[in-house]
């Protein structure tokens, strides 16, 4: 970017009069922000795991604890180029939800060391002995969180080629940071002498056990008879547990949150499109191209005009979703328009995206003859359109007419806005049907074809080699007799046996327009009827619920043979749900193996993986909470929340576990290992939810493609 700008301003110098070069757009400004972005939040993260643990732990026992952090993301980093990872907006997104969750597995290492540094075992035999004692926890532990990311490898379509970045980056951080939590971390906690009372470091570590001291008694007045009510009333917890597992599903079944395959991310880019009927005259998609760029002008002069506006560009040929002129155009010719308002970044403007063209929109109005006309205002990855219905039909006629009817029902829905019936039609075409009088001579439609292609196209009469160039020569009908339409009709065609005839008594000549496009699907025609929505006004769910339920049934029921099927953004979410699905299945099966094998049970697993659902609870409650919609990102993030949250159950359990092969009863082994415990679960959970809350929290437009996984992982940890 910096060498494009630096020609330009040596370029300028050169250009001739009226001519100069503009920037137009400039990807890395964005790439810019959501680094820096990125960076704040980790550094913030950073911070705050850095404050949980240095209150919770002694202050040199928390520095190498947290040392685990950045040898596991170097180590990481060493492996990117392995598993064919750069640094992007995914890859640094993955990084922070490693944050707190990396040095889960040091703090039960280093809080067991530590617990029998204050019984009295010397260092070197406390490190030996606290990092076996948690060795196959810890080790298990990290194995089904790695479980549980693995299905998001295996996500096909659009979303999953971006979002296997993330468990890429995960495992490999995780698996570094079992090796050093086990071997590197005990070997510093060995060598680590009692903190001595002076100086800043005294100072800090007195301040520290005093909060120690205030957990401990925490712990033993407030949790410990608590967890004895609880003990006792294990129906009623249960029952409460089932009731609030219920309203959170009932919540997403019954819409109160709702479902986006993607989450829309506002771009400083807002595009209209125009597309009239094909052959019109240029000077009206001129006229078109004007009023878009007239509503424009009036729209940001009511919000500060120049002081929010970086350029405006329009251009007639092409319909651009982004980039130039012609960036991204699918389709050209000049009954197409398009005009595009490039913003100044979202902080430094009062008004989002989205609004600016909502009011483009009114301020357009309808546009008489125009087929579609579009407003697009967000970036970023997308599945297709939110509304988008394959219609198949062997006659295209009923294709045509049932595409009508049905782009017409969608007009009535409130919310449903750029409706495209999927229909342009072509250049103006005649169509030949052969004649009686043709037929008796002996054509075919074959024939008439060939000799028609032969008089306007030519024939290839001869082929010569030049050099190392072949030039074909063709034969066809001098420029005065292939200039009107007329020449059509006084054209005379030959029957098989050398009679001439007209072509006019031959064939019919019925005029018709060409198709811009054929699709098939399985051998029939297809063609697609798309739509968006208003976003709070209604949602792509229940238009297509609508749809399945009352409009196609009706719509098939009038047209005998019609096939139809769900496409674009919602085939996407099928394919990327149900890859999800089978996904999550195997990671629980392989989740429950693993619990197994140090349970030596198949009953405990179920114990330990009950937690997930009540992850799920917590990831729901998180969304409601902050007020966005669950999508597939919350998905992903929801699969790998439910490796996450076995881990502070497989912690108790096993101390439980110890607990009775020393002779404890059920009741006081559990009781035991709840306190006993208490320390290394809350802070596991406490610096995997603060390692994501900045996140969480991010105001920032940017990030609103990120916020929900780290709402399903932050909130469903905490829960």
């Amino acid at each position: 970017s910096a060498a494009v700008k630096a020609y330009i301003a040596r370029a300028h110098t050169t250009m001739p009069a009226g001519v100069r070069i503009a920037v137009w757009r400039d990807d890395s400004e964005i790439y810019r922000d959501r680094i820096d972005l990125l960076m704040r939040n980790a550094r913030l993260g950073l911070i705050l795991v850095l404050i949980v643990l240095g209150l919770f732990l002694e202050a040199r026992l928390a520095f190498w604890v947290t040392m685990g952090i950045p040898i596991s993301f170097l180590g990481s980093i060493l492996l990117m180029p392995v598993l064919g990872v750069s640094f992007n907006m995914i890859s640094l997104f993955a990084f922070i939800i490693t944050l707190g969750m990396v040095v889960d597995d040091a703090i039960v290492v280093g809080e067991n060391v530590y617990h029998l540094r204050q019984q009295g075992v010397s260092p070197m035999r406390a490190a030996i002995l606290g990092a076996r004692q948690v060795g196959v926890p810890v080790t298990f532990s990290i194995l089904t969180t790695v479980a549980a990311f693995l299905p998001l490898f295996f996500v096909p379509g659009f979303s999953g080629k971006i979002f296997r970045v993330i468990p890429a980056v995960v495992v490999s951080v995780l698996v570094i940071s079992l090796v050093e939590s086990l071997f590197v971390l005990p070997a510093h906690l060995g060598h680590m002498r009692h903190a001595r009372g002076v100086g800043v470091l005294g100072y800090v570590n007195r301040q520290q056990q005093k909060v120690s001291r205030l957990l401990e008694w925490f712990i033993t007045r407030v949790y410990g008879p608590s967890l004895n009510v609880f003990l006792h009333w294990r129906y009623a917890v249960v029952a409460a547990g089932i009731a609030t597992l219920i309203a959170s599903v009932g919540a997403v079944a019954g819409g109160r949150v709702e479902f986006a395959f993607l989450p829309r991310v506002e771009s400083d880019v807002i595009s209209a499109n125009a597309a009239l009927p094909f052959g019109a005259p240029i000077a009206r998609t001129r006229e078109v191209q004007r009023k878009l760029v007239e509503a424009a002008k009036k729209v940001l002069a009511k919000h500060g005009g120049d002081r929010i506006k970086r350029g405006l560009i329009a251009s007639v040929g092409s319909a651009s979703e982004r980039g130039g002129a012609r960036g991204g155009a699918a389709d050209s010719g000049g009954h197409l328009a398009s005009a595009q308002v490039f913003l100044v970044p979202s902080d430094e403007r009062d008004v989002g995206g989205q609004q600016i063209a909502k009011e483009w929109r009114e301020a357009v109005g309808k546009i008489e003859g125009v087929d579609t006309l579009t407003f697009t205002y967000s970036n970023g990855p997308s599945g297709g359109q939110p509304v988008d219905i394959e219609l198949t039909h062997p006659d295209m006629d009923v294709l045509e007419t049932a595409a009508a009817e049905l782009a017409n029902r969608l007009a009535s829905f409130a919310g449903v806005k750029d409706i495209d019936d999927g229909f342009a039609a072509g250049k103006p075409q005649v169509d030949l049907k052969l004649r009686s009088e043709g037929a008796s001579l002996g054509m075919t439609a074959s024939d008439l074809g060939r000799q028609l292609r032969a008089a306007f196209y030519g024939i290839e009469a001869l082929r010569q080699q030049r050099g190392r160039d072949e030039v074909r020569v063709m034969v066809r009908l001098p420029l005065a007799q292939r200039a009107s339409e007329h020449e059509l009709e006084r054209m005379i065609v030959r029957g098989p046996g050398g009679q001439e005839i007209p072509l006019a008594t031959a064939a019919d000549m019925l005029r018709g327009k060409a198709y811009t496009q054929v699709r098939r699907v399985d051998g029939k025609r297809s063609v697609s009827v798309n739509a968006d929505v208003v976003p709070g006004v209604t949602s792509a769910d229940k238009v297509n619920a609508e749809l399945k339920d009352k409009i196609m049934p009706d719509l098939m029921a009038r047209h005998a043979g019609l096939g139809w099927g769900f496409g674009g953004e919602r085939r996407e979410r099928t394919e990327s749900l149900s890859a999800l699905g089978r996904g999550y299945l195997v990671a629980m099966l392989l989740i429950f193996a693993l619990l197994a094998i140090p349970f030596r049970s198949y009953v405990q697993p179920i114990v330990v993986m009950s937690a997930i659902p009540f992850g799920i609870v917590g990831a729901v409650i998180g969304h409601l909470a902050m007020g966005i919609e669950l999508s597939i990102i919350s998905m992903m993030g929801i699969v790998a929340l439910s490796g996450v949250v076995v881990n502070d159950s497989l912690v108790l359990v096993d101390a439980a576990n110890r607990r009775r092969s020393e002779g404890a009863s059920h009741f006081s082994a559990i009781h035991w290992a709840g306190g006993r415990r208490f320390r290394p679960i809350m802070l596991t959970s406490l610096t995997t939810f603060l390692g994501l809350a900045p996140m969480i929290f991010e105001t920032s437009v940017q990030a609103r493609f990120l916020i929900p996984m780290a709402v399903s992982l932050g909130y469903g940890i905490l829960f």
